[in-house]
């Protein structure tokens, strides 16, 4: 009976600590914003909901999508491998937008009351860390 309780108790607590180290979208609100003088686009996924706004001024509602089960589950394995807590702390790998040849973006995650957002970089060229998930959040726009 010790061994059966030893043997629960094990499995029990490893699977919460597993589910503990994941980042849960279903939470999680992402917004990815890019713009120049004259262009402006910003995504936002909350409960498998997309919604792309290209008014700068938000006079504009944007129409909420709802995401194919493929895309969310796609989505969902690229947000468990991001660092949240390093976001703010990656390299931009190009400087384009510095003379206006790419516009400038930026990645904000609101997640369990806590926002993280990294430093600009350059509208398609994000940082090595969280280059999939931007190219699958940037694919919303082009389906539109």
């Amino acid at each position: 009976m010790k061994l059966f309780t030893m043997i629960l108790l094990s499995v029990f607590l490893s699977k919460s600590c597993k589910s503990q180290t994941k980042n849960d979208l279903e939470t999680a609100v992402l917004e990815y914003t890019a713009n120049t003088r004259g262009f402006y686009q910003k995504i936002t996924i909350q409960d498998q909901m997309v919604s792309v706004s290209k008014d700068r001024s938000g006079a504009e509602k944007p129409v909420a999508t709802k995401i194919s089960d493929k895309d969310w589950k796609e989505l969902v394995a690229y947000f468990e491998t991001i660092n949240l807590d390093s976001l703010p702390t990656l390299k931009a790998p190009t400087q384009k937008r510095f003379h206006d040849g790419a516009a400038i973006a930026d990645l904000k995650v609101t997640y369990k009351d806590k926002t993280y957002q990294t430093e600009a970089f350059d509208h398609g060229y994000p940082p090595e860390a969280i280059k999939k998930i931007v190219v699958k959040i940037n694919s919303f726009a082009k389906k539109e």
